[in-house]
């Protein structure tokens, strides 16, 4: 662990573990992050998605510790508000009004913020992706990045300062993902991007490999990415789809 004290890290955690029922879904997490850009990497089902969650505060760990910039997200979860967005990979699972304000307001209003002050820092978070004629758009009638770009907005409207996107990519073609992607250069916060895709993260800081529940390797993405090309070519070259799993 580092000497650094909890509040100028990102996040780590201690000897984290999450079951759920009789299954262990992270098993002794033990990592230390203090860089602005951090990939998290790993097959599907490795526990990539688990992991963000509790570092958003939306899973408590069974056992050991979770800190993010020196606040525990599942036990404060009003510090949690300011500290820490999340982008699920569906905007379907996060977008609960009807229009596109009303989205980015919420987030707002559970912070703190009046109605009026609340509106006016809607129209700037529009004003600056260019987005203005967005304001009173119908949310179901938007493409799925679209959507996207709105649940961004309403996360970077609360301005935390660690920003978790799951597999934000997932389902949509390479245009609109080249154009999130832009977006996502932009955020003035730390970004803990989840992928399983190497070529997502390769211009991140540092990389943790999640495999299986447990921390396979953690460092520079030029060290870690290659590794784990290499580890999945080496399983797409075999017959894993033979095996079933429990």
């Amino acid at each position: 662990m580092t000497d650094q004290s909890p509040s100028d890290l990102v996040f780590f955690t201690k000897n984290l573990c999450l079951s759920q029922g009789n299954k262990t879904i992270l098993r002794d997490i033990n990592v230390d992050v203090s860089t602005q850009r951090i990939g998290i990497v790993g097959r599907n089902g490795s526990g990539k998605t688990t992991l963000a969650r509790v570092l958003a505060g939306l899973l408590a760990p069974s056992s050991g510790s979770v800190s993010i910039c020196g606040i525990d997200p599942a036990k404060d979860r009003k510090a949690a508000l300011t500290t820490v967005g999340i982008l699920f990979q569906n905007p379907d699972h996060q977008i609960i009004f009807p229009t596109v304000e009303e989205e980015i307001a919420f987030g707002l209003l559970q912070q703190g913020f009046d109605k009026a002050e609340a509106a006016e820092q809607v129209q700037s978070i529009l004003k600056d992706f260019d987005k203005s004629h967005w304001a009173q758009a119908a949310v179901h009638q938007l493409s799925q990045g679209q959507k996207q770009l709105v649940c961004l907005m309403s996360i970077l409207a609360m301005q935390p300062r660690v920003v978790i996107l799951d597999e934000p990519f997932s389902g949509l073609d390479l245009p609109t993902k080249m154009q999130l992607a832009r977006a996502f250069h932009r955020i003035d916060a730390a970004i803990v991007h989840v992928s399983h895709d190497p070529e997502a993260l390769i211009d991140y800081d540092e990389i943790l490999w999640i495999d299986e529940g447990t921390l396979k390797q953690h460092g520079p993405a030029k060290q870690v990415l290659p590794n784990f090309v290499d580890a999945m070519r080496k399983i797409g070259e075999a017959d894993d789809l033979t095996h079933l799993t429990d």
